[in-house]
């Protein structure tokens, strides 16, 4: 560990992978969606089973390679999709209320061991903010008291790694990138992205990879609860 708390003013956090598995959330909300769809919109799960809908969905995710970095538009559109491939109207529940189905679900996270209380201690000494890719929403999963700011890159308009979302981070944070550590388990996306945007990073790291290349982390962890030891210093 090479981070002094006290020149830190700032932390932000990743969620998914970072704060929780993410994994099987996701897993969970695309059985939920399926079963929904099954009991409401029989002709579309007598077509598909659940692993060709998944696959559905990323080949129309594919064609819009510019929303990348908006998970909820692609979703709705794609819903909005499916009503017009098996014949259901085009404004039926099928795209929000099936969106919200997911939605729930996908909110519906375990933290890791340690990390409520780890984010109630940062909470307490420093600003703190959550920078996402995805479609995690902290006040629905009952942890924004938490944190200051939110910012995705839907919002952002860009995904990290891109500095963009990162500089949308640092404005939302008011101090220098210098004074903001970022904490997130992505190599590239996280920890390069939040570096070359000035920031200190600290990568969660739960298989001990080693780390490939120049530019590595400022500090490392296996898991989230050992952010502790920064925290008490």
């Amino acid at each position: 560990m090479i981070i002094d708390g006290d020149e830190i003013e700032c932390i932000t956090f990743d969620l998914d992978d970072t704060l929780w598995l993410c994994a099987p959330v996701i897993m969970n909300a695309e059985f939920q969606f399926y079963t929904w769809l099954g009991e409401n919109y029989p002709r579309i799960t007598e077509s598909l089973n659940a692993n060709d809908l998944v696959w559905h969905r990323r080949n129309f995710f594919a064609d819009y390679p510019d929303m990348t970095h908006d998970f909820s538009w692609l979703r709705r559109r794609w819903l909005e999709s499916l009503a017009r491939e098996y014949d259901y109207p085009e404004d039926a529940l099928l795209t929000e209320e099936g969106f919200q189905v997911f939605l729930a679900a996908r909110n519906d996270v375990q933290l890791f061991s340690g990390a409520d209380d780890i984010l109630r201690r940062a909470s307490e000494r420093y600003t703190c903010g959550t920078i996402t890719n995805g479609n995690a929403d902290v006040t629905r999963i009952g942890i924004d008291h938490y944190f200051d700011f939110s910012i995705t890159a839907a919002d952002a308009g860009a995904s990290k790694p891109s500095p963009i979302i990162f500089r949308a981070a640092v404005e939302a944070a008011g101090v220098p990138a210098e004074k903001i550590l970022h904490i997130g388990d992505d190599a590239d996306r996280d920890i390069r992205g939040a570096a070359r945007a000035g920031m200190k990073t600290l990568w969660i790291n739960p298989q001990g990879n080693a780390w490939k290349g120049e530019d590595g982390p400022n500090a490392e962890l296996r898991i989230i609860s050992e952010l502790a030891d920064i925290l008490t210093h």
